[in-house]
């Protein structure tokens, strides 16, 4: 764990996990809300394959300070200030969730920097011309939504006074958050013992003016997503998928938003691949 100071002073919590004979660094996004350790369930995998993770806590979150007004974008001024504090060169970004529109906007900002990019389970712009953004989502995520999309004081009524929604998830995204996946509920829990500023802020920037078009993408992107997911549709997917020319569109039927992780290795398969195209 480091901590990173960025151009405006502000500090990042970063982490680092090296690996014998790397082949790839690959930063990890973390979705809404969680802290930024890197996925552990993923960590055997990617220690045989020589993948070296990075990430941090997005601003408000963890050991990271908050960044009022944040957009999707600033992912990017993040990203490069700790790649350059760690020295690193070319390397892929991986997101889920709430992380997969913040890995798309490196790809977008930071140019050939970004071998690769995977975003799985992610949104789309708001509003998205020709979507049904909110078409597909549970009854608690489209309230959550919907309240960003007034503000924030909307927002944090909602998530203040919300209860757990379990119809968000589906079967087999219960059983994956009972196997090895359940820690992303660890890390939630995490988050939100700092308070649910960070998660504010998030949504707010989802529904907000990204900082970027996705249709500018020209690094190599991988769109995973399930069929099933209650809590971003599959449409979003398929939506960015039109517009991005450089994307590769993976839908998983029967996987929800959770349990279509169990391709996440295969994912990190991908982005070897187009190391093995492209060099680092």
């Amino acid at each position: 764990m480091i901590e990173v100071t960025t151009p405006d002073g502000r500090t990042l919590r970063a982490y680092d996990v090296p690996v014998d004979d790397e082949r790839l660094t690959v930063v990890w996004h973390h979705g809404t809300p969680n802290v930024g350790t890197p996925p552990e369930p993923l960590l055997p995998a990617s220690a045989a394959r020589g993948i070296r993770w990075v990430s941090y806590d997005r601003p408000g979150y963890g050991g990271s300070t908050p960044h009022a007004g944040r957009d999707i974008a600033s992912a990017a001024g993040d990203v490069e200030a700790i790649a350059d504090a760690l020295g690193l060169g070319r390397f892929a970004v991986l997101g889920h969730s709430g992380g997969g529109p913040h890995a798309l906007a490196c790809a977008a900002r930071l140019g050939d920097r970004v071998v690769a990019a995977v975003s799985g389970s992610g949104l789309a712009p708001y509003p998205a011309d020709g979507l049904d953004w909110f078409g597909g989502i549970a009854a608690g995520g489209t309230a959550e939504l919907r309240a960003a999309v007034e503000g924030r004081a909307a927002l944090e009524h909602v998530l203040t006074t919300s209860e757990y929604d379990p119809e968000m998830f589906t079967t087999t995204d219960h059983a994956a958050l009972d196997g090895a996946w359940g820690w992303l509920g660890r890390i939630a829990g995490e988050a939100l013992e700092g308070g649910i500023g960070g998660m504010v802020d998030d949504d707010l920037a989802y529904v907000a003016p990204w900082g970027f078009d996705p249709a500018t993408i020209t690094a190599p992107v991988l769109l995973l997503h399930g069929e099933a997911d209650r809590v971003v549709p599959s449409s979003h997917a398929v939506w960015l998928a039109d517009r991005i020319p450089s994307a590769e569109l993976w839908l998983r039927p029967g996987d929800g938003h959770v349990s279509v992780l169990a391709a996440a290795t295969d994912a990190l398969d991908w982005l070897l691949s187009k190391v093995d195209v492209t060099g680092t």
